[in-house]
């Protein structure tokens, strides 16, 4: 072989060697993703968050960036996920109730009566008000909140009678979570809450233990209520809020391209969320409808009757466990939404 040959066949591997070790082939980063909820994408909207969040941030960074999700629990429940994002062994999470353990004025968002629609929802989580709550969040948590998911509006149902007007809550016994929150919410309308483990809240309503729960439709109709519930309010008293979190450690250590793209995603996987959880609760209606649910849905006079019996009463006990200047701020962006969008 001459001399010029084997020089060009050196150089060669010489070359190949480079490209199979260098910037193309070099370690992805891994970005480990969990949450608790079904991970399939048409039933579960922190599944199909996931998804769209996994999707495009893979794609826009040609690979560079590996999203690894883990739902349905399979790495803990909320508190769990949430602790172990904090210590980083977790990257990002989506997580609901949770969150107030960790920042007690997260609570705020699960003042009753609050919003008239999603829309006005969107709009102050989306606004400054919700700019402000992340940005507290992170300063308390090290935790980046990258947007605010749904859950969606929570509703009564009972087996009972209708209930129009908190005149007909009076004496009902309805399940609530173990939270004084829920606890005040009731009392206010005159009905006798009654705190229950959710595995025992099917058995409850079918022994007549209680007379009725409150939960989102699309949760009303998994559970399969309307086997053991008669009569559906579509209320909405509490809207529930997913937070995206995400380590802020790891995320100072991404270039900027990569923020950026991680930034992107995030506000499209939010908006595939919320979009995911509002058909799936439109849907539900008209199921439980088909399963025999007398549905009512209040008026907006009817409505302003809940509001005044239960906001007041939830506010004064809220004032007890956080700075009212949170309450303050979100019943002014509640009313700037609804201005902007309704006048």
């Amino acid at each position: 072989m001459k001399y010029s040959q084997v020089v060009i066949l050196l150089l060669t591997v010489c070359l190949v060697g480079f490209v199979l070790s260098g910037p193309a082939m070099a370690e992805p980063i891994i970005i480990k993703y969990a949450h608790v909820n079904p991970e399939d994408v048409c039933s579960s909207q922190k599944g199909a968050q996931a998804a769209a969040f996994r999707d495009i941030v893979e794609a826009e960074s040609s690979g560079a960036i590996k999203v690894q999700v883990h739902g349905a629990g399979q790495l803990g429940g909320e508190r769990e996920i949430t602790e172990a994002c904090k210590l980083g062994a977790l990257q990002i999470v989506t997580v609901s109730g949770v969150m107030a353990s960790y920042f007690k004025p997260a609570m705020v968002t699960d003042l009753p009566y609050l919003f008239s629609s999603p829309n006005v929802a969107w709009k102050v989580f989306d606004g400054e008000f919700g700019d402000a709550l992340s940005a507290a969040i992170l300063k308390e948590t090290g935790l980046r909140n990258l947007g605010f998911g749904e859950i969606g509006f929570r509703n009564f149902t009972n087996s009972q009678r209708p209930i129009k007007s908190p005149a007909d809550m009076k004496g009902l016994k309805i399940r609530v979570m173990e939270t004084p929150l829920y606890v005040t919410l009731i009392k206010s309308l005159g009905g006798l809450p009654t705190p229950i483990a959710w595995p025992e809240v099917y058995t409850s309503l079918q022994q007549k233990v209680v007379d009725g729960q409150e939960n989102p439709v699309a949760v009303i109709k998994w559970a399969k209520f309307s086997e053991v519930q008669k009569y559906l309010t579509l209320d909405g008293h509490t809207y529930g809020v997913d937070f995206f979190l995400m380590n802020d450690r790891f995320y100072q250590k991404l270039s900027k391209e990569h923020q950026e793209i991680i930034q992107r995603a995030a506000e499209v996987s939010v908006t595939v969320a919320r979009g995911v959880q509002q058909l799936n609760s439109a849907l539900a209606v008209s199921e439980l409808r088909q399963q025999g649910f007398e549905i009512y849905s209040p008026t907006s006079s009817e409505r302003e009757q809940f509001r005044k019996a239960a906001q007041g009463p939830v506010i004064e006990w809220m004032k007890t466990q956080i700075d009212p200047a949170w309450i303050d701020k979100l019943l002014t962006a509640v009313k700037k939404a609804e201005d902007e969008l309704y006048k």
